[in-house]
Order: structure tokens, then sequence, then C-alpha cells
């Protein structure tokens, strides 16, 4: 089984401005470098998704880079339903899990999903993909 499934889209450049939502603390690091070294301006890391929700309030990200399972929310990706309910502007999601046969089909449909573990690479390609319109962004458009 192949460690990445990305959505068949246009490649675009880097986002600039990250949220990572990692509740292991080596790993977050890990992905923090690894974001920071592949080029992207700023990385936030957050271990609950309370912390989470606290900087989604108080500024904006162009991506978000989720684990699905943390310590106070056994389902991260309300996390992403949030930002594509309330984003303006498009978001990239990467889901990252362990179990990705776990997230529900329509929640795949918010982004790319890595299984863990996976190559560093892999998580900058998925970042390079065209962000899936949210709900929202699509209403606004018509």
């Amino acid at each position: 089984m192949s460690s990445i499934a990305l959505r068949k889209t246009q490649k675009s450049a880097l986002p600039q401005k990250v949220i990572v939502v990692e509740d292991d603390a080596v790993l977050g690091l890990t992905i923090e470098q690894t974001l920071i070294d592949g080029g992207i301006g700023e990385v936030t890391v957050c271990s609950t998704a309370a912390c989470t929700l606290s900087k989604l309030r108080a500024g904006s990200y162009d991506a978000v880079v989720l684990d699905v399972h943390l310590a106070d929310s056994d389902e991260g990706w309300e996390i992403a339903e949030l930002v594509r309910a309330m984003g303006d502007k498009e978001v990239r999601i990467v889901f990252q899990t362990g179990t990705p046969e776990e997230i529900p089909a329509d929640i795949r449909q918010l982004g790319s999903v890595l299984a863990k573990p996976y190559d560093p690479q892999d998580l900058l390609d998925a970042l390079r993909q065209k962000p899936v319109a949210g709900l929202l962004s699509l209403l606004l458009r018509r």
C-alpha cells in the first residue's frame, strides 16, 4: 500500500504560513524543521485541538497539517471541517495518521492524506497541491 494518497490536482507553490497539529512533540518538531528546510516561511506547531482553535482565531494560515488523533480530540478532522466552513479563502489541508482508513470518505475530500510513517518529501509534495475549494468559497463564487 502506498504511504501517500494525493488528490490529482494541479500543483502550485508551497504555502508560506502553516499550522502543524501534532501531539507527538518529537514528530511535531521534525515536521516543523522539514517545512522550514523546504522553504515555508512561518510554521506554528500545536499539540492540541484547543491550541489549534486558539491560533486559528488569532490569525489566518495557508495550510494545516493535521494529525487525526490528538490527546484532546480523537477526531482531529473536525478542525479541517471548521477550517473549510469558516474560511473565505482556500486553505490546503493535509491529514497525517497511522490509521488513514478511519478517516470518513467525505472528510478525505477536504485534502491530502498521508499514512504515518511517510517520507518528508511526500509532505512537501502534498502541500504543493492546489487547495480544495471549501463550501463557503464555492457559494461565494456564484
